[in-house]
């Protein structure tokens, strides 16, 4: 399974509310990294399918996300736990880094 685009709505009830780890890519369609990251991104949901969900935010479609967690460089790759974020990376530049991000914290 690919990651998967969401709204307001769906940050807030999966995220925001949820009791389980997530992470979310904060990106936009016109950034270059975003997009030359996005197959690696891809492969790392599918690798944690069932473990941990992979949650893309359009920062253009959902500034008001991106403001209230302090987005300042895309792609920014966040692992929340029960609405808090744990920990982040910015402008990942390979698959292992992902990976790693999301081992500190399982």
């Amino acid at each position: 399974m690919a990651a998967i685009d969401i709204n307001q709505e769906v940050f807030t009830k999966e995220v925001e509310q949820g009791t389980g780890m997530v992470l979310v890519d904060f990106w936009a369609p016109w950034c270059i990294h975003c997009r030359r990251i996005a197959p690696a991104l891809d492969q790392v949901a599918q690798k944690y399918e069932g473990r941990v969900p992979v949650l893309k935010v359009n920062i253009d479609e959902e500034p008001e996300l991106a403001r209230k967690y302090e987005i300042k460089r895309i792609p920014t790759l966040t692992v929340f736990r029960a609405g808090e974020a744990l920990g982040s990376i910015q402008e990942p530049d390979s698959k292992a880094k992902i990976e790693a991000l999301i081992e500190e914290y399982l």
